[in-house]
């Protein structure tokens, strides 16, 4: 028997999220970010307030931290029950909770740079410079043309997010991004609908490219070692064999910050039929992956019981 893990990104993180592994050995990793990060991360998690919990710097360690306890919990019950991890995949900052699950970033390195990270990219741009909509029922091909006819230098909007087929995030400077808006409506007379979305930065765009400059100075400071379970990576929907090199992986990270996520074409790559893990705050993913192919089955993790149903998601 063989399970996929996947791991969500930013947005579903929520106060709270840690208290259901109270008690359990993987509860002490919550310490362990605060001792990595010096401040109390874990209060942050566990207590808010929400204000606190959403600035990027402390939410993209917020969920690699819980993502890391529970799949420490569930890693227990794969190895007794000798099922083998197929793949792993991150959403956007879920990546690295998947490369320390595949053994290429220790949980303490990946801490550092996602802690790293969210400051990079929220420094990238002032806050009322940028924005991001979510684009629901709208084609690829219509969005891409609404992105190329809406750019021009210092006035960048480009896909940031294919979430699944009927979902794509755009992300770029307000204007252009009001603009790509403005162009749909006017042009694509099917059903649609844009939603401005509450964000500190616009993530995943031209514009995060001074974050990635920076994020790509401090993984010189950290240890890469080759991936030990194949990874889907966010940027080409790649899967990466056991093995990888450390140069690459490095490079499809940076690559990341400031390019697309291309989840469901990622989340294609898997069999139909296959059976997933998905492993941090919320089910987001869940509810993403009925939506692109209904016959691979996800069970998200962050309830109560869950762990205890992991058996029985493997029996039927």
């Amino acid at each position: 028997m063989k399970v996929n893990l996947l791991f969500p990104g930013q947005g579903s993180q929520y106060v709270g999220m840690g208290k259901m592994l109270e008690g359990k050995e993987s509860f002490k990793l919550l310490n362990k970010a605060d001792e990595v990060l010096g401040y109390k991360l874990s209060k942050i998690m566990l207590e808010g307030p929400d204000e606190e919990l959403k600035l990027t710097q402390n939410t993209q360690p917020a969920i690699l931290t819980y993502s890391i306890a529970l799949y420490q919990e569930a890693k227990k019950i794969l190895e007794d029950q000798g099922i083998e991890i197929e793949h792993v995949m991150g959403h956007s900052v879920g990546e690295y909770a998947a490369l320390v699950a595949a053994g290429t970033l220790s949980f303490e390195d990946a801490l550092m740079l996602v802690h790293n990270r969210g400051k990079f990219m929220q420094e990238a741009v002032p806050a009322s410079e940028g924005a991001m909509y979510a684009l629901l029922k709208v084609p690829e091909e219509i969005v891409d043309k609404a992105c190329q006819i809406s750019s021009r230098p210092g006035h960048v909007v480009m896909p940031a997010n294919f979430n699944d087929p009927d979902q794509i995030v755009i992300s770029g400077h307000s204007g252009a991004c009001e603009d790509a808006v403005k162009w749909i409506s006017d042009n694509f007379k099917e059903a649609h609908r844009s939603v401005p979305l509450q964000v500190s930065a616009p993530f995943h765009s031209a514009l995060m490219k001074p974050a990635s400059v920076k994020l790509a100075e401090t993984f010189n400071k950290v240890t890469f070692k080759p991936n030990t379970i194949p990874y889907i990576a966010n940027i080409d929907s790649k899967v990466y064999s056991t093995g990888t090199s450390e140069s690459t992986i490095r490079e499809n990270l940076i690559n990341q910050v400031a390019g697309s996520v291309l989840w469901y074409q990622s989340f294609r790559k898997l069999e139909d039929g296959s059976k997933c893990l998905e492993i941090g705050p919320g089910k987001v993913l869940f509810g993403l992956g009925r939506k692109i192919n209904r016959s691979v089955k996800i069970l998200p993790l962050d309830k109560e019981n869950a762990l205890v149903e992991v058996e029985n998601f493997f029996k039927g």
